[in-house]
């Protein structure tokens, strides 16, 4: 009986490659699997890989192709519960907003926009999208006090999840944003609780959670109030990223992901690592797998990161991420989306040569690829440790 709903539920999971699309690394433009579809990170080239001559035009063309994957897909646009805006310097948030509205006109979906140095092909916008099947199980969540925007909503409730947008460490009705890190961090958990209460939910429902901070929010601070939410061991899988800048200003935004019946909610944790009071490294949602970002640090009492090259430190980060999939029952033919973060966009073909080795030929998971910061200087500490140079999560369907 187990073995046959496994092979049902593989059976399931389909390719959407939209006539014409030009991936430009070792992944799938959608991929549909259950109840959803996963859209990759697009870019804003059109057909021709040219960019559009104005800031506004290249949104929209970047809105367009992911308009062209859901549409392969057999789904709409209003069928988007959940995107992810990377954005460069030269590219506006109000230039994004005043575009997806157009896109967006009613019910929008949730969404975290975030400022990072570089995405592949030179883009000046990166969107990714999750897209349910089925319309009747979307739902707007309001959350009283958070200056509801017309643009986003604050969640999206489907039949089994919440999707819940970027919020800042920021005061919404003001703008304030306090000049102590710890403060903002407080502020950014305090709005992502009240979505959560909003939806019937708390702090225990979440999976998933990307902290997005800027060099104004120390990493330590936030890691202590962080942990004070969750049960130690038991904690949301997570994806810390530092990035360029976020809207407003702010040095702090949270975004994630929580299961609504918390019996399907369970924590995966390989037996070679220690429990975290920051995060697990797998958490199961249902038939969903959301995997932490793993880098190429070797695990143990001696660890750290001994490789000083791009290649393998993506063998050892794929080697880490397998330990989870692998304790968690799968492997990563079971793989749907995957977010990948480099330190230099120079070594975009070394990381796709080793990246593209540990998928399935043919359907690869989706992908969103940012350099979230300017490089880093490649020097050998005295412990004998490099600096990281990637970093990669996973979402996985069983």
């Amino acid at each position: 009986m187990l073995m046959a709903a496994l092979t049902l539920a593989a059976a399931e999971r389909k390719v959407i490659f939209p006539a014409g699309a030009k991936p430009v690394g070792p992944y799938s433009p959608g991929i549909l699997a259950g109840d959803y579809l996963y859209v990759s990170g697009q870019g804003a080239r059109d057909a021709d890989g040219k960019f559009a001559p104005t800031p506004e035009e290249r949104v929209r063309q970047c809105l367009n192709n992911v308009k062209s994957i859901v549409e392969a897909a057999g789904l709409r646009m209003e069928h988007i519960v959940y995107s992810q805006v990377y954005l460069h310097e030269s590219t506006s948030y109000d230039v994004l907003n005043k575009v997806w509205k157009e896109f967006f006109p009613s019910n929008p979906p949730a969404r975290a926009a975030l400022g990072v140095h570089r995405m592949p092909t030179e883009t000046p916008v990166e969107i990714n999208a999750v897209a349910v099947r089925n319309l009747a199980d979307k739902k707007p969540v309001h959350a009283a006090g958070l200056n509801a925007s017309s643009v986003v909503s604050a969640g999206m409730l489907t039949k089994d999840r919440l999707y819940i947008s970027g919020l800042l460490g920021r005061e919404p009705d003001s703008g304030r944003i306090p000049a102590d890190p710890a403060a903002q961090v407080q502020m950014a958990l305090d709005r992502m609780k009240a979505v959560l209460t909003a939806a019937g939910l708390d702090f225990r429902h979440v999976v998933f959670v990307n902290p997005y901070l800027t060099a104004s929010v120390p990493m330590g601070v936030m890691n202590q109030v962080y942990a004070k939410h969750f049960e130690h061991g038991n904690t949301p899988a997570r994806a810390t990223i530092q990035v360029a800048f976020l809207p407003h200003g702010a040095g702090m935004e949270f975004t994630g992901v929580a299961v609504r019946e918390l019996s399907q909610r369970r924590a995966v944790r390989p037996k070679n690592m220690a429990p975290s009071p920051t995060a697990s490294p797998c958490v199961w949602a249902g038939d969903t797998l959301y995997c932490s970002a793993k880098a190429g640090f070797i695990p143990g009492q001696n660890g750290g990161i001994y490789a000083g090259n791009v290649e393998d430190q993506v063998r050892q980060t794929m080697r880490n991420l397998l330990d989870g999939l692998e304790e968690a029952g799968i492997d990563f033919s079971h793989s749907v989306a995957a977010n990948v973060y480099v330190d230099n966009l120079d070594e975009f073909a070394k990381m796709n040569g080793v990246y593209g080795k540990y998928f399935p030929a043919g359907s690869p998971p989706t992908r969103t690829t940012v350099a979230p910061l300017r490089p880093v200087e490649r020097v050998r500490a005295a412990s004998g440790h490099f600096p990281k140079l990637e970093e990669v999560s996973i979402i996985a369907v069983r």
